[in-house]
């Protein structure tokens, strides 16, 4: 248990972040019941929590391949609750979009550091990446049921009580940085996957094929409560459920990836993960009824089946900037996303929203056809190497960033 404590420590504090992002899909509903807001104007606010994201993650990376900064941790969860505690309480659209993008930046700077000190604590492994990654999938599972439970129960006023998540991270990431700033003895001081040039090329294949998937996800946490409404117009719960599968479902993909993973190699999962989730999206959109939930709930799973995979195949690709490749990876590409939906709020407006939400069978087919160009990564060491231990001072270099 000891050993396994800081990799389930990053998990924890994982999930107390991405309940943040999944906040923003979660509030869109009462965004557009108390105010009014047409689809492209509530679908403005989820671009508001991306834009900045997609520009400040990679920052972020670059910085933490420069110098560790394990601070970033506990001040960016402090910083992503606040945001979205304050989202609530203005009128005023603009003032709402500024709140949801100190939210975005928040999120966007834990990312990058986070899983360069997972893949430390992980030492390569990818189940225990997957775990981490499985951290944020229920921090996205429990936010509409968190915002249901309270804004349901009231108005948008009552967003304060959501900070209540980013105090608990903050508190967890504080054991996990004692723990990670020990020496370890017995391993290497610095990683074999350096003796390794990176692979750009492969880099890049991999950074669109996210950012397909990023275009399929964030089309359907943005949209997927409205759209159950409408399709079984006498429940009342429809989107909440619908919103919690797909957050859900992805829990259960990413622990499944890294146990495929194990077996077989990354690129071939995610292939096959890929290829799955074209009917899966398909009858997300066209199945009858309440047969839209078991779509769902299968889409979910294997879109994030890739996940935390991808992560680790960056990091493969790039093994001299790991913690730009997870700014990337993790962060830009699952942020640019968010930049579509405007695009299908518009589309949603004029149309109806299942015209809008029918683009998005063909972006999982794009990723399996580049996933078919990449190779699987066997740089010696790549699965066993160990980072030398994080210092916790905000000047200290670490090695991958010389």
């Amino acid at each position: 248990m000891r050993k396994n404590a800081p990799i389930l420590l990053l998990a924890a504090g994982h999930a107390c972040v991405d309940i943040y992002q999944g906040a923003v899909a979660a509030l869109i509903p009462y965004f557009v019941a108390e105010r009014d807001y047409t689809y492209a104007v509530a679908s403005g606010i989820v671009l508001a929590a991306s834009l900045l994201s997609s520009l400040a993650q990679p920052l972020f990376g670059v910085l933490t391949d420069r110098w560790a900064m394990p601070w970033l941790l506990p001040v960016s969860t402090l910083l992503g609750g606040a945001g979205i505690a304050l989202s609530g309480l203005s009128g005023s659209y603009g003032i709402t979009l500024f709140f949801v993008a100190a939210s975005g930046i928040g999120v966007s700077a834990y990312h990058p550091e986070s899983a360069r000190m997972a893949r430390q604590a992980s030492q390569g492994s990818h189940s225990a990446m997957s775990w981490f990654s499985l951290g944020g999938n229920i921090g996205f599972a429990l936010a509409p049921l968190m915002v249901s439970a309270t804004i349901g129960q009231g108005s948008l006023h009552l967003t304060p009580v959501l900070v209540v998540p980013a105090l608990v991270g903050a508190a967890v990431c504080v054991p996990v940085l004692r723990i990670l700033a020990r020496p370890r003895t017995g391993t290497p001081t610095t990683m074999q996957t350096l003796i390794a040039g990176d692979d750009v090329a492969s880099f890049v294949k991999l950074t669109l094929a996210v950012v397909f998937r990023s275009i399929v996800f964030t089309g359907l946490s943005t949209f997927i409560a409205l759209y159950a409404q409408q399709r079984i117009p006498d429940s009342t719960t429809a989107g909440t459920v619908a919103l919690s599968l797909l957050f859900l479902g992805g829990a259960v993909g990413s622990v499944l990836g890294g146990a495929l993973a194990n077996r077989y190699d990354r690129v071939q999962v995610s292939r096959w993960a890929y290829l799955l989730c074209v009917p899966a999206v398909t009858g997300l959109i066209y199945a009858p009824g309440a047969a839209i939930f078991c779509f769902v709930a299968l889409t979910s799973a294997v879109l994030y089946v890739p996940f935390s995979l991808q992560v680790t195949l960056s990091q493969d690709y790039l093994p001299s900037r790991i913690g730009t490749a997870s700014g990337i990876t993790l962060g830009l590409t699952v942020s640019i996303g968010g930049l579509f939906s405007p695009l299908l709020g518009r589309l949603a407006d004029t149309t109806t929203l299942r015209t809008a939400l029918t683009p998005l069978i063909a972006m999982p087919a794009l990723s399996w056809l580049l996933f078919r160009a990449l190779p699987e990564p066997t740089t010696p060491g790549t699965r066993t190497a160990t980072p030398p231990p994080v210092s916790i001072r905000p000047d200290a270099q670490t090695e991958t960033g010389r």
